[in-house]
């Protein structure tokens, strides 16, 4: 993806998996204007970008064979862990550049509790979302699940 603009200076943004990739992480992240979007999804990694608005979170979920790596590149949040839904205990504040990693098994939440969207990319192994998922906002994500 050398050429990441696209007519209008808007952003194509698809997956590119299965192919080898250099790209520039921050900015496909921070101009990502989907909930999820699948980057590149390979056989066992999967990279995928997410834009939560302003006082959105992702909601409390588990993978159960899945370990996951949360990267914030711009706004500020909280990250929210356990070992069930409803023992959540390890909290963090999290900004930009600030990594979360959430082990297979853990619950885990991130919110949004800044005042501008929250740009994040996520790395999951194995891959958790079917190849080429666009998903625009938090609803349609769900109904997809």
């Amino acid at each position: 993806m050398n050429e990441k603009m696209c007519g209008n200076d808007s952003f194509c943004i698809r997956d590119l998996g299965g192919t080898p990739l250099a790209i520039d992480i921050d900015c496909v992240t921070k101009h990502n204007p989907n909930y999820r979007t699948a980057l590149w999804t390979g056989e066992y990694l999967q990279v995928t970008l997410m834009c939560i608005p302003v006082g959105g979170d992702i909601g409390a979920e588990v993978h159960c064979d899945t370990d996951q790596f949360l990267r914030i590149e711009s706004g500020c949040g909280l990250a929210v862990m356990g070992p069930c839904k409803n023992k959540m205990t390890c909290r963090r504040k999290v900004d930009t550049n600030d990594a979360v990693i959430i082990p297979a098994g853990t619950w885990h939440n991130l919110i949004n509790t800044g005042n501008i969207p929250l740009k994040i990319y996520s790395i999951y192994a194995p891959p958790h979302h079917p190849f080429g998922t666009v998903q625009r906002t938090k609803k349609e994500a769900q109904q997809a699940e």
